[in-house]
């Protein structure tokens, strides 16, 4: 409309002026401290720098490989003996958020427990369980707020279950009934949150990554004191779109918390014949992205790096990176069979150093829990979970009609033309079809 209403010569005069708007754009922003290179200050130099790198010249040619620095250290609170624990300073949990931490890890793995058993039996169809990583999602999830955007891959519902997701939430999706939020359309394990900022999981492996940089480049840019929450696997570091992911929330410097869960095995591949070098905590630094290595079996270590992660993401609207080392003690799914990849002496191994255990230890070390309120607690969280079972179990499935709606805000013309379709269909062969086990439109 613009362009029709302006003469031959206001045409031209228009367009040199966007020209000239988009020229004075890219100078503002190549201008800054971050990518000048002050081009008058080296003309003449002896050495001039070079565009993007800060180092020295040398006469010694060296070649570079991990023999010339040491491995990146584990950052940890609580050993394994429990004796001599010094808590930090800057650590300050009152003891209903120190026991609140331990019943979220107990609800999980009992949570985990049941619902794998159900898959067993045939009564749901996927499960995965966070066997042996409680501590990393419950730890860090502590240590976030309500306003930070979450972006899971899918051994997460620990963060979900603190931010106040309900067990009947849960069961509901992983039964895929009428009550679930995705409405049946989603495979178990897949939650989703909007109330709980909690972006719906997604199959397909890294895709998240690159989505939480742009979500918190949004944040940036609207100025919220919120950051996003990226959590991910370390076999799912091998995929293209982690590296686009760092990359890009490095130079764009967005505030994002980038938690990579590194349990040993991506699927049935070990560590060990999926990369080589410091594991994925040394990329961080390449791609000029503050990092923290951290025992994930460690609740408090993960508390705490991931709040002091949160801090400096807020005040510097900067991306951080932690590398949690823990061990997947459950297969990676119901579709697997972890022992054809690892021993069961290997796995019984870690069973001796679950987070569960050792949290508990540090607890009863300071006079915080004891084995009676640990047997109770179990007990009342296992009811609690068979209870919300159970209720999902009888609720109906989601209405068939649920499979047209929810893609466009206005249903287009063919997909009505096919919901008509199937509904003719189902009126002629109802009876091949269990409909009572579905709820009415």
């Amino acid at each position: 409309m613009i362009e029709k209403t302006l003469s031959k010569y206001g045409k031209r005069m228009y367009f040199k002026d966007a020209l000239h708007v988009r020229q004075a754009q890219r100078r503002q922003f190549h201008d800054t401290t971050a990518t000048n290179a002050k081009i008058d200050s080296i003309v003449g130099a002896k050495n001039p720098s070079f565009l993007g790198i800060q180092t020295t010249f040398t006469s010694e040619l060296k070649i570079i490989d991990e023999q010339c620095y040491d491995p990146l250290p584990i950052f940890r609170i609580l050993n394994s003996s429990h004796e001599h624990v010094q808590l930090p300073d800057d650590l300050k949990l009152d003891e209903n958020t120190l026991i609140k931490m331990y019943r979220k890890m107990v609800t999980l793995n009992i949570m985990d427990k049941i619902l794998y058993e159900s898959q067993r039996q045939g009564r749901i169809s996927f499960y995965m369980t966070s066997t042996g990583e409680e501590a990393i999602l419950i730890g860090s999830a502590a240590a976030i707020t309500l306003e930070d955007v979450i972006y899971a891959q899918y051994r997460e519902a620990g963060v979900l279950l603190w931010r106040g997701h309900s067990l009947a939430d849960f069961m509901n999706q992983c039964y895929g009934n009428h009550k679930d939020a995705s409405k049946g359309r989603q495979m178990p394990v897949h939650y989703g949150s909007r109330k709980l900022n909690y972006v719906t999981i997604s199959s397909p492996l890294t895709t998240q990554l690159p989505q939480a940089v742009g979500t918190a480049y949004a944040l940036k840019q609207s100025k919220k004191n919120a950051c996003a929450v990226c959590y991910f696997g370390e076999g799912a570091a091998s995929e293209g779109d982690a590296h686009a992911a760092f990359n890009f929330a490095a130079t764009l410097e967005c505030p994002i918390v980038f938690i990579c869960r590194n349990n040993g095995y991506a699927i049935s591949t070990p560590t060990r014949e999926q990369f080589k070098g410091d594991g994925i905590a040394a990329r961080g630094p390449a791609y000029g992205i503050p990092t923290i290595r951290v025992d994930g079996n460690d609740v408090l270590a993960m508390y705490r790096a991931t709040k002091v992660a949160r801090e400096f993401c807020i005040r510097s609207k900067k991306p951080f990176l932690i590398e949690a080392m823990t061990y997947r003690i459950g297969h990676h799914s119901t579709s697997d069979d972890s022992t054809a990849y690892r021993s069961s002496d290997e796995i019984a191994y870690w069973n001796r150093y679950t987070p569960i255990i050792r949290y508990r230890g540090y607890l009863e070390s300071i006079g915080l829990w004891c084995q009676q309120r640990d047997t109770e607690l179990k007990k009342r969280v296992k009811n609690s979970v068979l209870l919300a079972f159970t209720e999902a179990e009888k609720e109906r499935k989601a209405c068939w009609k649920e499979l047209f709606t929810d893609v466009y805000r206005t249903m287009p013309k063919h997909i009505s033309k096919q919901m008509y379709s199937m509904e003719k269909h189902v009126v002629e062969f109802h009876k091949h079809y269990p409909l009572q086990f579905f709820k009415r439109a």
